[in-house]
């Protein structure tokens, strides 16, 4: 118990019954301070060599429903050209109006990322959410000597697959 000087005659103390928080807080501190240095230590970076996955690659449908975007950033559904205001109508259509179809789209590489973005937000809005990137597969060395500096992300599909 703490007790207080009181300014008044007498020898006897008054006792007093506040809990001192003084060395509460500066426990408290201490330990704050101690978990702030020991928790970035706690996390470690282990170098792993993951297994590869014998799983099998989805099965490709029957009748696939390509949307490409050509270099002068016309759209086409299939083989046939289409207004973008028509896409969703045109996608309805073939699919038997089933919005979880698989899209494979497409695009040209000189197609801006932005461009690419807009067809995706129109399909989107569409309500056709499954879509997938299709790119043609190339060798890490072939695409190491084409752009010197870079480092390839991931080998895309294989003969215009869709990337999944």
């Amino acid at each position: 118990m703490a007790s207080r000087i009181r300014e008044s005659a007498g020898d006897e103390l008054e006792e007093n019954h506040e809990i001192n928080v003084t060395p509460f807080i500066d426990v408290m501190l201490v330990l704050l301070i101690i978990f702030m240095v020991a928790a970035p230590l706690a996390t470690v970076d282990i170098n792993v060599d993951l297994p590869t996955s014998s799983a099998t690659s989805q099965p490709r449908p029957d009748k696939p429903l390509y949307v490409t975007l050509k270099q002068d950033l016309v759209l086409n559904v299939g083989n046939d050209a289409v207004a973008r205001e028509a896409l969703g109508a045109t996608l309805d259509r073939l699919s038997g109006n089933n919005k979880d179809t698989r899209i494979f789209l497409r695009a040209d590489k000189a197609v801006g990322y932005g461009e690419l973005m807009n067809v995706m937000n129109a399909l989107r809005h569409a309500g056709y959410l499954k879509i997938a990137l299709v790119g043609l597969e190339t060798l890490p060395d072939a695409d190491a000597t084409a752009t010197p500096g870079m480092q390839p992300a991931a080998a895309p599909a294989s003969g215009g697959a869709p990337a999944q």
